[in-house]
C-alpha cells in the first residue's frame, strides 16, 4: 500500500514538473561575439535570470565567432525562431534595412535605466535613423596607455596632451641601437583606425558630418588632413620601430609590456591582458591626445541586444534585456568581459570601473565636445574592400614607394566616384 502511494506521489510530481516545463516560455538568444569565456559568462547570468523567473527558459545559441555574423543574417532572413539577438556596429544597419529588428522606443519610455546611458551608448542605440533598435551592452573606444616608468628613465615628467607632444616625446626617447622607441605602431589589421585618428583631427571642420568620411564627404584633399598624415609618417619614421609596419594587436601589446614602446593606443579590453602580463601598477591610461584645433574623436564600436521583428515573445525578451542591461548587471558583465559599461552610474558604483585605468575612458565618453563621436560608414558598399586598400597604400607611403598626394587623391576618388 505504501509503495502504491509513493508511486502515485512520484507520478504527480512528474506531472507537475512536465506541466510547468510545458508552460514555460523559451526564448532563443543568439550571441555573435562568441568565445569560451564570454559564453560561460553569459550562461551564468542566464541561469541567474532563470532562477528569478521560473516561467522562462533561455536557449543560448553560440556559433563559432568566425561564422556568427553569417549565422545571425541567415536566421533573421529566414525568420528562424529567435527572440533576442546580439547586434554589432557592423550589422545593425543591414538588419534594420531588412526590417528584422523591433523599434524599442516604446520599451525605452518605461525603462528607468535609460536615463543613465552614457553619451556614447545613446549614440550607439540610435545608430540607424535616430531610432532605438538596440540596447547597447559593451562599448569599445580608444585611450592612450603610458609606461610612465620608461618615460621617467628618459627624464620625461609630463604626459602628452596633444599629438604634437606625443610625437616629440616619442622622438626624444627613440634610440634604435638600444631597441628603444616611443610609439607602439599598428601596421596590420585595422591600421586604418590609427592613421585616421591622427590625420583627421588636423582638419578644422572635421566635426561636420556624421561619419569620419563617406561617399558624401571626405577630407583627404583638405590641407589639414595632409598635414596630419605627414605628422603620422613622422611618428613612424622618427618615433616607432620600423618593423611596426607589420605589427598587429599582439605585437603592440608585447612592445608595450616589454617597455620597447611606452606609448600604446588601445581599447579597454587590453587592460585585463596587460594587468596580467605587466601588473596594474606599472602603467597609466590617459585620454587620447587632441589635435591642433583642440579636439580628438571617438571611433566607437559596440555590441547591443535587439529583438527580432517577428519574435512571438517580445515582452518576455524585453524583460530579459532590461535585466541584463541594468547598471549592476551590465557592469558585472563588462567587468568580466573587458569592454566599457553603458551606464554613467556604473562608473560611480562599480569599484572595478573606478580604477585609475578607466578614468580616461569615462572622461572621453562624457565630453563629446572635445572627443567627437564619429563612426565609419559600415553600411556602405565601398566599406568592405576599403581597409585592405588603405593598409596596402599606407605601407607603400611609409616605405617611400607611394607619394602621399597620389594616395590622398586615390582615396578621395575611391569614395566619391
Amino acid at each position: 500500500m505504501k509503495n502504491k502511494k509513493f508511486a502515485l506521489l512520484v507520478a504527480l510530481l512528474l506531472l507537475v514538473s512536465v506541466s510547468a516545463s510545458a508552460s514555460a516560455t523559451t526564448l532563443n538568444f543568439l550571441e555573435v561575439m562568441t568565445s569560451p569565456e564570454r559564453t560561460a559568462l553569459l550562461k551564468g547570468m542566464i541561469a541567474e535570470y532563470e532562477a528569478l523567473n521560473p516561467g522562462v527558459k533561455i536557449n543560448l545559441i553560440s556559433p563559432p565567432y568566425e561564422q556568427s555574423d553569417q549565422k545571425a543574417t541567415l536566421m533573421l532572413n529566414t525568420n528562424q525562431a529567435l527572440d533576442i539577438i546580439e547586434v554589432r556596429d557592423y550589422t545593425i544597419k543591414q538588419f534594420v534595412n531588412n526590417k528584422k529588428l523591433t523599434d524599442l522606443t516604446g520599451y525605452y519610455e518605461d525603462w528607468s535605466d535609460a536615463d543613465t546611458l552614457t553619451a556614447v551608448a545613446n549614440a550607439a542605440a540610435r545608430t540607424v535613423d535616430d531610432t532605438l533598435y538596440i540596447v547597447p551592452q559593451s562599448i569599445f573606444i580608444k585611450a592612450l596607455f603610458v609606461r610612465t616608468d620608461i618615460l621617467a628613465e628618459h627624464g620625461i615628467d609630463y604626459m602628452p596632451e596633444t599629438v604634437e607632444e606625443l610625437i616629440e616625446i616619442s622622438r626624444q626617447i627613440t634610440d634604435p641601437a638600444k631597441n628603444q622607441y616611443g610609439f607602439a605602431w599598428r601596421g596590420k589589421s585595422s591600421e586604418i583606425k590609427f592613421s585616421d585618428l591622427i590625420a583627421s583631427i588636423y582638419v578644422e571642420n572635421f566635426g561636420d558630418g556624421e561619419y569620419i568620411y563617406s561617399e558624401d564627404q571626405t577630407f583627404f584633399l583638405d590641407p589639414g588632413y595632409k598635414e596630419g598624415m605627414e605628422a603620422y609618417v613622422t611618428l613612424f619614421k622618427e618615433g616607432s620601430p620600423q618593423d611596426g609596419i607589420n605589427w598587429g594587436f599582439n605585437e603592440q601589446i608585447n612592445g608595450f609590456v616589454s617597455g620597447t614602446t611606452p606609448f600604446l593606443i588601445q581599447d579597454p579590453d587590453a587592460i585585463p591582458l596587460i594587468d596580467n602580463l605587466l601588473g596594474a601598477d606599472k602603467y597609466d591610461v590617459i585620454t587620447i591626445p587632441v589635435g591642433p584645433h583642440g579636439f580628438s574623436y571617438i571611433d566607437y564600436g559596440f555590441t547591443g541586444l535587439g529583438i527580432p521583428s517577428y519574435s512571438k515573445h517580445k515582452d518576455q525578451a524585453w524583460d530579459f534585456i532590461q535585466w541584463m542591461s541594468s547598471s549592476e548587471k551590465n557592469g558585472y558583465f563588462n567587468e568580466h568581459y573587458g569592454p566599457l559599461p553603458v551606464h554613467t552610474t556604473t562608473f560611480e558604483t562599480n569599484e572595478h570601473f573606478q580604477g585609475k585605468h578607466y578614468v580616461a575612458y569615462n572622461h572621453e565618453m562624457n565630453n563629446p565636445d572635445t572627443f567627437l563621436l564619429k563612426t565609419y560608414p559600415l553600411a556602405s558598399e565601398k566599406w568592405p574592400g576599403w581597409s585592405k586598400i588603405h593598409e596596402t597604400d599606407m605601407q607603400s607611403i611609409l616605405l617611400g614607394k607611394l607619394d602621399l598626394d597620389t594616395a590622398l587623391q586615390k582615396w578621395h576618388d575611391y569614395w566619391t566616384k
